[in-house]
């Protein structure tokens, strides 16, 4: 973990300032994988994109192969045979995560029939259980649709994770930890927002699968 850490501050000596809270998001994240818990994600713009992008970083493959388990493999070939081992021998190692923007019917819904700055409130409402952990993403801090979501993941018992800039706005009244990488403007805090969830998933993906390699 350290060595990841310090290539990252090394490249971006700005996140200096946060590393203690990047490194216990890390042990949060870890804790909550290990008690078969799950990634909830959210935020608009850009920090949507950086949602469906996290994603796509944990679900799969990111930085080192994951094979399955073996006992895992050796079910799909018993119960399917050789078409069993083609898809084993295709799958990767999963980290759950769900990016709460990327659910087009139920947001086009939920916006029509209740109310558009509810929509992430919904999801954690719905998905969220005491082991999960939402992480909430904002330039300003003070985006309301995700500030509801926060407001109900902490009714439901779980951790919040928020990654933001500037003086960070209204999230240290919800977050459990705060990544707040400074910046005044919006393409900065973004650029600096990518290096640090890489180097979560990183973290995690070494964590949990390097073992398997």
């Amino acid at each position: 973990m350290n060595k990841l850490i310090a290539n990252l501050i090394e490249r971006y000596p700005l996140l200096e300032q946060v590393r203690e809270n990047i490194e216990s998001a890390f042990q949060l994240l870890k804790d909550s994988f290990e008690a078969n818990g799950k990634l909830l994600i959210c935020g608009n713009g850009g920090s949507a994109s950086d949602g469906d992008h996290i994603v796509g970083e944990l679900l799969k493959s990111f930085s080192i192969k994951r094979p399955i388990p073996i006992a895992f493999k050796d079910k799909l070939k018993d119960k399917y045979g050789t078409s069993g081992i083609n898809l084993a021998n295709k799958l990767e190692g999963a980290l759950p995560a769900i990016s709460l923007n990327a659910h087009a019917a139920f947001i086009s819904a939920f916006s029509n029939d209740v109310n558009p700055e509810y929509v992430f409130a919904q999801q954690v409402y719905g998905y969220g259980n005491t082991q999960d952990v939402l992480l909430g993403i904002s330039t300003s801090g003070n985006s309301k649709n995700v500030i509801a979501a926060m407001k109900v993941a902490k009714a439901k018992g779980l951790k919040i994770v928020g990654l933001v800039g500037r003086d960070g706005g209204e999230f240290p009244k919800y977050c459990d930890i705060l990544i707040n990488v400074g910046g005044e403007s919006t393409p900065e805090i973004q650029e600096l927002h990518l290096p640090v969830y890489h180097v979560l998933c990183q973290l995690l993906e070494i964590h949990f699968f390097q073992d398997n390699n």
